[in-house]
């Protein structure tokens, strides 16, 4: 038997690091504890037949640019959907801010505030390939690209800090809190703005906010075919609680074992130092995040009649409102009017319902394992900015934070970020060290979110993890030219 790679977990990096693996000359098994692999990126059919809604994530922007989906393929092997804008921010009284993936455009919607947004967002979004070199790797180096590092740090400071509010009109505070606040941590701070900037300078690139035609399982579905076609295999309904009892082989011979995992199941390891041990317990993981679908009769009647262009809608007010309620859940508290994080996919991909019909993904933040159901409070923001939303619902399938821990056990009390996200976290992740995928067990890597680059679905915490794996086997650093050029 040749050597052999158990990857515990089916999300994105965990196929990443199977599919590196497997074309590396490994005998690659993946284990899954659900019936149906993708993790963070599968699509099922929750309320009606015939709607197909995203379970985890459902827009990418991040994918697209990620140096492994790049060296993959992904962009060629599934059908992608860009669209024009790439998230839109209802305010009261009618109106919507457009983030539109022509920066000019968005400018000009902009008015007096157009000129700072895009002094903020422009250098960022020209060079998004060297943003995504600094940000796609562990903190503790020297970056290759200084100036911008240095600009997207006082960019940071601007957005993250009080000080900077003096520098943008309510319209562009609104849209960029509004994308700030996918961090789920406290508002103003500085992680949320480096998340946040990160985010927004996607959204004017050529790819923008783009999402899989037919949805997110596209993405796990190409995964598991280059796995497949290169000798990887997948167990489903096969849930590793305890790493003492699990055979994966013989790491003096090579044999190798990736969790896409929260790191406590590394504490599972019959032979984990406490020193170690004691890091992965101090590891925090942070707010949670519950969920709803909706079947629809059709399109949500938006006021503001752009929102209906935009896939991703960042709903809550103005900058203040959003802060507040993000920061109550930061504090423990379900706010009355909570941010909500919007996705309506059939606005440009009709296959996901049937003709005339449409689904809709919301989620808001919640306190860690909360058990609210999120449908009403979902339901009421939604009518508040397009009235006779609630006319529309034909079904509903809502998912509390208790409820997705228990579904998901990498999302410790719902928490999908894969850890609290702090700038402190952003630099240990779960630990501090130059090389967080190894762990001190010999042939055991964690490759999961909670490990850098952190959350999203790039592949790249798994195809980290796996590199490591390889040159710490070979001496002998590996890149993505090696397997996939």
């Amino acid at each position: 038997m040749g050597r052999r790679a158990t990857i515990v977990g089916s999300g994105p990096n965990g196929l990443a690091a199977a599919v590196s693996l497997a074309r590396a000359g490994y005998d690659v098994r993946v284990l899954e504890a659900h019936s149906a692999i993708g993790g963070g990126v599968r699509t099922a059919g929750l309320t009606l037949p015939g709607f197909h809604h995203d379970v985890g994530s459902a827009v990418h922007p991040a994918a697209r640019s990620s140096p492994f989906f790049r060296a993959f393929g992904l962009s060629e092997r599934i059908d992608w959907i860009t669209p024009e804008a790439s998230y839109a921010h209802p305010l009261d009284g009618g109106r919507a801010v457009m983030a539109w993936r022509d920066l000019d455009r968005t400018v000009d919607g902009l008015g007096r505030g157009g000129p700072a947004y895009r002094a903020l967002i422009a250098p960022l979004s020209r060079r998004i390939r060297e943003l995504v070199d600094f940000t796609g790797d562990q903190l503790l180096r020297v970056p290759r690209h200084p100036m911008l590092v240095a600009g997207f740090g006082a960019r940071m400071l601007v957005t993250g800090t009080p000080a900077g509010r003096v520098t943008f009109s309510p319209e562009v505070e609104a849209v960029l809190t509004g994308v700030l606040a996918h961090g789920n941590t406290p508002l103003p701070s500085l992680a949320a703005a480096a998340s946040g900037l990160f985010l927004a300078a996607h959204a004017h690139t050529a790819e923008g906010w783009s999402l899989p035609r037919g949805g997110a399982q596209r993405i796990a579905d190409a995964l598991l075919e280059d796995l497949k076609a290169h000798g990887g295999t997948v167990e489903t309904g096969t849930h590793v609680r305890d790493l003492g009892g699990l055979d994966w082989g013989d790491p003096g011979a090579g044999d190798l074992l990736l969790l896409d995992t929260a790191p406590r199941l590394l504490l599972t390891h019959p032979d984990i130092p406490e020193r170690y041990a004691r890091a992965i317990r101090a590891y925090r993981h942070g707010s949670a995040a519950a969920k709803v679908d909706f079947a629809l009769d059709g399109p949500v009647p938006w006021t503001a009649a752009d929102v209906a262009h935009a896939p991703t809608v960042h709903l809550g007010g103005a900058r203040a409102e959003i802060e507040s309620g993000e920061n109550a859940v930061a504090a423990g508290r379900v706010p009355e009017h909570p941010y909500v994080l919007a996705v309506q996919p059939s606005a440009v991909d009709p296959s996901r319902a049937p003709e005339g019909r449409h689904v809709l993904w919301a989620y808001i933040h919640v306190p860690p394992a909360s058990t609210i159901d999120p449908t009403e409070l979902v339901t009421a923001q939604l009518e508040r900015f397009a009235p006779g939303f609630r006319r529309r619902v034909m079904a509903s399938h809502a998912v509390s934070a208790a409820e997705r821990a228990r579904f998901n056990p990498s999302d410790i009390d719902g928490d999908i970020l894969g850890g609290a996200f702090t700038l402190t976290q952003a630099v240990r992740r779960p630990v501090l060290s130059r090389t967080p995928w190894r762990t001190p067990m010999p042939g055991v890597y964690l490759a999961s979110a909670s490990t850098p680059p952190g959350p999203g679905v790039t592949g790249m915490p798994g195809w980290r993890a796996a590199r490591q794996a390889l040159s710490d086997r070979t001496g002998v650093p590996v890149s993505l030219d090696d397997l996939f050029g």
